[in-house]
């Protein structure tokens, strides 16, 4: 019998269809992956803007990981936004029980107006118990900048940022340079001192940007979950996401930041 390489995404739903739990799972499954998930989150949104939030019960979350672990298990794990220390503390207790492999955490705090989405007390749980465990975290810049307690704003910073927020965990950092006013948005990967990778890709000129951290944190656990490297993986996500991000731009939905195009590659 053949097998699926298999990812679980823990994260909120979009109920507008372009982030969160349903970016996921179309990354996942446009990448030749089986997706499976556990929702942290219900949200009402749109691509103009959130209008409600309805946590789910962090007991309930523990059910829905032991349900798709103790049967499904996982090649991989993506994990989103998670809402609150208890929430992050319940997942983390949770994937070591199973010793899941392979988790590419993307700390999504800050929304776009610069406000933190998270309470010190979760962010301070966030560094003490999950990233720890985690085989790769993808901060942008306002989320480096939250977790190592200064800014980084240029891309003179991200190689600094990257050594210390590697201090935080055993494994490695994708630092995001999506914020910069450049040219180019550059992204650094950090495994070591001795080997780091660069990621230099011409900015799209869309409005249709909505999910893209999701996008690209799925898409690089979507490869480690089929046996790549880190570097190939990350190299992989990232064209995947520039195809989606150039594909989308063509089109239009709703009236706000519309989503990228998860399947340009399928259909256009």
């Amino acid at each position: 019998m053949k097998t699926y390489a298999k990812v679980l995404t823990i994260a909120g739903s979009d109920s507008g269809g372009g982030a969160g739990i349903q970016a996921d799972l179309k990354t996942f499954a446009a990448l030749g992956c089986y997706g499976s998930s556990v929702l942290t989150a219900l949200t009402a949104q749109n691509t103009r803007q959130v209008t409600g939030i309805h946590p789910v019960p962090p007991p309930f979350i523990a059910e829905q990981l032991k349900a798709v672990l103790s049967d499904i298990g996982t090649d991989a794990v993506k994990i989103g936004m998670l809402h609150s220390a208890e929430v992050i503390i319940t997942v983390a207790e949770v994937l070591a029980q199973f010793n899941a492999p392979n988790i590419v955490v993307d700390p999504v705090m800050v929304a776009k107006s610069g406000d933190k989405l998270l309470q010190d007390e979760a962010i301070d749980a966030l560094k003490t118990y999950l990233l720890p465990m985690a085989t790769l975290i993808t901060p942008n810049l306002p989320e480096a900048s939250v977790l190592l307690g200064h800014p980084i704003e240029t891309f003179a910073d991200m190689p600094m940022a990257a050594d210390e927020l590697a201090q935080l965990l055993p494994g490695s950092v994708l630092v995001k340079g999506g914020h910069l006013d450049t040219a180019e948005s550059s992204d650094l990967l950090y495994i070591s001192p001795t080997d780091r990778h660069w990621f230099p890709t011409a900015r799209i000129d869309t409005q249709n940007s909505h999910g893209t951290g999701c996008t690209l944190s799925s898409a690089i656990a979507a490869g480690l979950a089929k046996g790549l490297p880190l570097p190939e993986a990350v190299g992989t996500a990232k064209d995947y996401l520039t195809g989606a991000l150039k594909a989308g731009a063509d089109y239009s939905l709703g009236h706000g930041h519309g989503p990228v195009h998860h399947f340009f590659n399928y259909w256009s």
